[in-house]
């Protein structure tokens, strides 16, 4: 469990904004679930989704997602993992292949999170931010992420992973704006 508690330059959960609003989150909560559920809420409704609102700068690190309050489904992964790590509950990645335009290719990753609950184990949230056809919640021990994988291309990766995927981080990285970010969306060959 220790890989998934841990500070990393992309989820850099010892960052002091990020510790402070971990604070805060965790304040009247009793136990590891609800906190989590408070992590998972703030990020979800705080967090601007960067194409749904349009906006910039491209934002990766967990701290840059705080400070902007805006990044894609990846960078809020990142936040959301940051937080989660920093009330010392245990957080991983999780991806998503899905159709951009739901309706076949092309194809993009989507990110998302797990949380280790005591009563549950591994369980999966999704704080890409809800929007009409999109209401992701958190609900254990019943999962209800934004998206549903539907066609035989689209898939639901099992791996929890400890840090995002270098092609994420890539992307993420090098795009100037969110159009940028859309228009190199990465797919399923940078998991295998």
């Amino acid at each position: 469990m220790q890989e998934y508690l841990q500070d990393s330059d992309i989820i850099n959960c010892n960052d002091p904004d990020i510790m402070a609003l971990s604070r805060q989150l965790r304040a009247n909560s009793d136990n590891d679930q609800q906190i989590a559920h408070n992590c998972f809420v703030w990020v979800r409704d705080n967090i601007m989704h960067s194409m749904d609102y349009r906006m910039n700068p491209v934002t990766c690190k967990a701290s840059d997602v705080l400070q902007h309050r805006t990044g894609y489904c990846y960078a809020k992964s990142h936040l959301l993992a940051a937080l989660l790590r920093a009330n010392q509950i245990p957080a991983g990645l999780c991806y998503q292949r899905l159709s951009v335009n739901d309706n076949g290719a092309p194809y993009c990753l989507h990110g998302l999170n797990t949380v280790y609950l005591a009563d549950i184990g591994w369980y999966r949230i999704d704080a890409r931010g809800n929007k009409e056809g999109i209401d992701a919640r958190f609900c254990p021990p019943q999962e209800q992420l934004a998206f549903a994988t539907v066609d035989e291309n689209e898939i639901d990766f099992e791996e929890i992973l400890a840090q995002p995927l270098a092609a994420v981080v890539d992307v993420l990285s090098s795009s100037k704006t969110y159009l940028d970010v859309y228009n190199n969306l990465p797919d399923a060959q940078t998991i295998t």
